[in-house]
């Protein structure tokens, strides 16, 4: 294990200004957002919109700090015939890989699920380090309801991700841990901060019981956000109060920077919590994005299959990207995006 190369890259994955494209969309749920703009999810049609956002110069050279890729894509080539994740690399961003499973139902536990893929994962991170991944990404998934989530679930999906991290660490491979206290449902604000609270200080007690270098990952957690059918919806400032309190509660200053999730918010809404954060300040980590439907459902929807419509899109993703790399930085402004809209 090269400590020093964990540090650096992970410090890069997360400096000022950039964030990380999560363009790691099982083959499924790309089929689901191709399907809502009436494209075929083939293979070719999979490639073609992930080269789109590739080859978007100016959002992947200036606020993309890292893409997280699919087993597939990591795969394929361009239709030039260039690797995809050269097409990163060239663009400056560091690539990455979704290396877990999927979420399967915990034995015994209705409602809740572990995240698999453990098995074998040493010789598939030695094969994607080979094919240029820098980086991994493993999601475990807590859904919040009545009498949800239990403490086997939270401590069993704690437990896989501390393994995940120190097999990636093994191999010189940089690991986002990304623990998703879900915002479907009908909890408070409240709730939810108590939640993650659970969630992340259990992940940090098994990430210490696995021997994790927390200098050399990357936490991706949800914001604290009350649940989509909540009766009351926190404003903007709430939102990042409230996560800055659960965070500095929870995440060690050793822990170079926190990725967000944007967990079903829309656009601009993930935008202006990001941003509230950073002007809040005082925070020992940098705090930015790792978005995947926030930085991509514009460009998705301005291409549609149309090889025509590629220059659009790709206008509309480095918008998105620019929007959120100021957020970062505390520099994003409503009036900016309406202005530019």
């Amino acid at each position: 294990m090269d400590l020093d190369q964990l540090a650096r890259t992970a410090a890069a994955m997360v400096q000022p200004g950039k964030g990380i494209l999560a363009a790691d969309e099982s083959s499924g749920t790309i089929k689901k957002r191709f399907d809502a703009i009436g494209v075929e999810a083939t293979p070719d049609n999979r490639r073609d919109y992930r080269e789109l956002l590739f080859r978007a110069t100016d959002a992947m050279k200036n606020y993309i700090s890292g893409t997280i890729l699919y087993d597939e894509t990591i795969r394929q080539t361009a239709s030039d015939g260039t690797p995809l994740v050269k097409l990163v690399e060239q663009a400056g961003a560091i690539p990455g890989i979704k290396v877990d499973l999927g979420a399967k139902p915990l034995p015994f536990c209705p409602g809740e699920t572990v995240t698999e893929g453990l098995d074998g994962l040493r010789e598939r991170l030695t094969e994607y380090s080979g094919l240029g991944a820098r980086f991994a990404k493993w999601r475990a998934v807590i859904d919040v309801g009545e009498g949800i989530p239990s403490w086997t679930a939270v401590t069993a999906n704690a437990h896989a991700l501390a393994r995940y991290a120190a097999l990636c660490q093994e191999q010189d491979v940089v690991p986002i841990v990304e623990p998703e206290v879900l915002m479907d449902g009908a909890h408070d604000l409240d709730r939810c901060a108590t939640v993650t609270e659970f969630v992340l200080k259990t992940v940090f007690r098994e990430l210490y019981e696995q021997r994790v270098v927390l200098e050399g990952m990357v936490l991706k957690p949800n914001m604290v956000i009350a649940g989509k059918t909540s009766s009351r919806q926190a404003s903007v400032d709430e939102v990042a109060e409230k996560t800055l309190m659960v965070l500095k509660r929870c995440v060690p200053s050793a822990v170079p920077g926190i990725a967000f999730l944007s967990g079903g918010q829309s656009d601009e809404e993930a935008t202006a919590h990001l941003d509230a954060m950073n002007r809040i300040g005082g925070a020992p980590w940098r705090l930015t994005f790792s978005y995947g439907r926030a930085l991509q459902a514009a460009p998705q929807k301005a291409w549609s299959g149309k090889p025509d419509n590629v220059a659009v899109a790709r206008r509309a993703f480095s918008h998105r990207a620019r929007m959120n790399g100021l957020a970062s930085m505390g520099q994003w402004t409503k009036e900016l995006e309406e202005r530019v809209a």
